[in-house]
């Protein structure tokens, strides 16, 4: 699933694209995703001019100016992609890095279709459908059940040491699965918390509680540089996710443990080799030597 530097990724390379422009018709070429399309879904969507766009945790946001914001959830495979109108190119985008690996877009999976008044087109594409879409009054959108009770965002002013070594207080959570928890910290997944925790030398099997002043100082700080890199190097493609226009990110080149089960740890003079245990039905990956 699209973690928070992917959407935030999103967000930012469709804003140029969608900002301040008027929807002038809008295609459903499937009945549902994974839930069904709100009601008069076409009919509040069509006329309306796109403010600008947001992001809370893991949920991209659209807000339009009749009081009303779009709320789209990639799921495990869904793509946003813009598409040009007939006779313009897009701009050249070059990258620092390059991409792990290709993805061919199949048209049979384009569910949705947003169509400008300048022409171009916004296509959410997923095989999977596993994504879906909210039509929500943008003045009550905080208390949707979607977002109620949802931590705040670490890359946010709240979040900080205080913040962490309150909401671990207490808790024999292990501590990837506490940092994982959307209650406390809002669009952290899974590999970025095993990222994170490596580079703090923290073992993400250890009691929540454990956690000291100290290593809170330094965690949360890690947990910023590691979603700042992920976001300046696109996010991390992992099996379907893309950007808007269809290219990859390539984050995972940077990878120090996420992945790797069975390497060589890349801290110096460690010699210790990456493990894989699962928590919570997901894999974590770690140094026993490093971390403890």
């Amino acid at each position: 699933m699209p973690e928070l530097p992917e959407v935030e990724t999103v967000r930012r390379g469709l804003t140029p694209h969608l900002e301040g422009h008027r929807i002038a018709k809008l295609r459903l070429n499937r009945a549902d995703l994974r839930f069904p399309f709100p009601d008069r879904f076409v009919a509040r969507l069509e006329g309306a001019v796109i403010l600008p766009l947001g992001r809370r945790a893991k949920y991209l946001l659209a807000p339009m100016d009749t009081g009303e914001t779009l709320v789209i959830h990639l799921g495990m495979s869904g793509r946003l992609l813009i598409l040009q109108p007939e006779g313009v190119e897009a701009a050249d985008k070059t990258s620092p890095g390059t991409f792990h690996h290709d993805i061919t877009r199949l048209e049979q999976h384009d569910h949705v279709e947003i169509v400008l008044e300048n022409g171009r087109r916004l296509i959410f594409n997923d095989p999977r459908r596993f994504g879906f879409m909210l039509l929500e009054p943008t003045e009550t959108l905080s208390e949707h059940p979607a977002f109620a009770g949802i931590g705040v965002e670490p890359l946010g002013n709240a979040f900080d040491a205080g913040y962490l070594l309150d909401r671990f207080k207490g808790r024999r959570t292990p501590m990837k699965s506490a940092l994982l928890d959307q209650r406390h910290i809002a669009g952290l997944g899974n590999i970025y918390v095993c990222e994170a925790l490596f580079r703090a030398g923290i073992s993400p099997e250890r009691h929540a509680a454990s956690l000291t002043k100290k290593e809170a100082d330094a965690l949360v700080p890690i947990i910023r540089d590691v979603l700042a890199e992920a976001i300046e190097a696109g996010g991390s493609t992992l099996r379907d996710f893309s950007h808007e226009d269809g290219a990859l990110g390539y984050f995972q080149h940077r990878f120090r443990v996420y992945d790797r089960e069975g390497e060589a740890c890349v801290s110096p003079g460690c010699g210790g080799i990456v493990g894989r245990i699962v928590q919570s039905g997901r894999s974590t990956f770690f140094c026993e030597n490093c971390q403890q």
